[in-house]
């Protein structure tokens, strides 16, 4: 099992990496399949699936995949040529695809939410169509967005597991194999997975990765500190991170803070990433786009509170919280959709917790003990996105799961690392409570807060 830091911190948009980034990322992979057909096509259509239907409109998913199908990528999405796509598709009746010609694709029309059909494979599914000149179907592909930003086919989601295509020097697929392979090498989590990057990349790639991601998740927290005004989506929820960061930057020096203020910088920290995630900004995925303000809260909690942090070892950081991301998504599952909030802001929590154990000086043992300390504490936490907007509850629940998880590494470093619930079974347990929630509390915005709103 390898997945990569680059698979566990995508740079992309928002509102969602499930419902907004996968459905574009699916998108643009049927173009590619398109252009590789021996016959020409004429149309295009789409269906959406599932959660996909249910809380497509609020997560922007119809934007997406009309977008995906224009050419853009998340991770060179332009908001303002994106907007004169949508407009000018809307006005037409058709996309210019890059290497295809004019499609005919009108919006109304071709794109369907389907809320009778849930996709056998996962609750995010979507089939894209292309049709011939008299509108019949001569090309499908069924892609399911499984949460991350992941996108598998149909076929690919049924296929055996692929053999790894480079050898890995610490191959752990779970975290009781990490910590023995900790133990008999004596290297940090970090560093193994550090070693197990550079069989697939050298080492300067991997460094200007992995600043370019901490660049764009900081500059998405001092974004959202700044930013005011109403967020997208008809439920007037106004930004609330900027007035916090100035009352909380006026109480500096007045010897008058309570030692409890430190959750209000981390909860803002939190709170500036998930507003902007909300409003359609540049994200990464960490490794959700719903729980993308946990990690980076905490990275700057760190810079920003404690004595002796640099810069210079956010590397470490996000090396280790990806190496718990990956066995979290292996082992169970960072969707929404499959597993409920549990598997989106209890994975960031973890993936947090082991980062800031790591940097603090922790061993690989008290590194996995804060990572389950913070997972176990989202146990069966739902995915209820009123009106299936990454709104209510999303942004306040990153703010809540950095404090978590950041009272998880401290609690792990009190003590030696032993403790009674391994990682690897709170993982399982966080799966089979995923396979018995109820689809009303798993991103489809059927059940929970998302039914128990205020009437005016």
């Amino acid at each position: 099992m390898f997945l990569s830091v680059f698979d566990m911190f995508k740079i992309g948009i928002g509102p969602s990496s499930s419902h907004t980034m996968g459905p574009m990322v699916a998108a643009a992979r049927f173009l590619d399949h398109l252009r590789g057909l021996s016959f020409s096509v004429a149309g295009l259509r789409a269906s959406l699936h599932g959660s996909l239907a249910f809380t497509g409109v609020g997560h922007a998913t119809d934007r997406a995949v009309i977008l995906g199908l224009a050419g853009f990528t998340p991770d060179t999405y332009d908001a303002a040529q994106a907007e004169q796509a949508l407009s000018d598709i809307a006005a037409n009746g058709w996309i210019d695809a890059k290497g295809l010609g004019r499609l005919s694709f009108a919006p109304k029309t071709d794109l369907i939410f389907d809320y009778d059909t849930r996709l056998p494979g996962h609750s995010n599914g979507l089939r894209l169509m292309a049709t011939d000149a008299q509108g019949d179907v001569i090309a499908q592909e069924t892609y399911y967005s499984i949460g991350g930003g992941f996108v598998v086919t149909e076929a690919e989601l049924s296929a055996p597991p692929r053999k790894p295509t480079a050898d890995f020097p610490y191959p752990f697929e779970t975290a009781a194999q990490m910590l023995v392979m900790a133990r008999d090498s004596g290297k940090s989590i970090a560093a193994m997975k550090r070693a197990n990057e550079l069989a697939v990349r050298g080492p300067i790639a991997l460094d200007q990765g992995m600043r370019r991601i901490w660049q764009v998740m900081n500059d998405c927290i001092d974004r959202g500190m700044t930013a005011e005004g109403i967020l997208p989506g008809g439920l007037q929820v106004r930004r609330r991170a900027a007035a916090i960061r100035a009352a909380l930057e006026a109480e500096r020096g007045l010897n008058l803070n309570a030692p409890h203020t430190i959750n209000d910088w981390i909860s803002v920290y939190a709170m500036a990433v998930n507003e902007e995630n909300a409003a359609g900004g540049q994200v990464v995925t960490a490794p959700t786009n719903g729980a993308a303000g946990v990690v980076p809260a905490t990275i700057r909690y760190w810079l920003d509170h404690v004595p002796g942090a640099s810069e210079a070892r956010v590397g470490e950081f996000l090396l280790t919280a990806a190496a718990i991301g990956g066995l979290v998504k292996h082992n169970a599952s960072i969707s929404g959709a499959e597993c409920g909030c549990q598997a989106e802001v209890g994975s960031a929590a973890a993936m947090a917790a082991a980062g800031l154990a790591a940097v603090l000086g922790g061993t690989p043992e008290q590194v996995e003990n804060a990572a389950e300390i913070a997972l176990e504490h989202h146990l069966g936490m739902t995915c209820d996105p009123v009106k299936g907007l990454v709104q209510v509850p999303c942004i306040e629940r990153n703010g809540l799961g950095a404090i978590k998880a950041i009272s998880a590494a401290s609690l792990a470093l009190r003590g030696d690392g032993t403790h009674f619930m391994p990682l690897d079974n709170c993982i399982e347990a966080m799966r089979q409570t995923g396979a018995d929630m109820s689809e009303k509390y798993k991103e489809t915005a059927l059940g929970g807060l998302a039914v128990n709103v205020p009437n005016c």
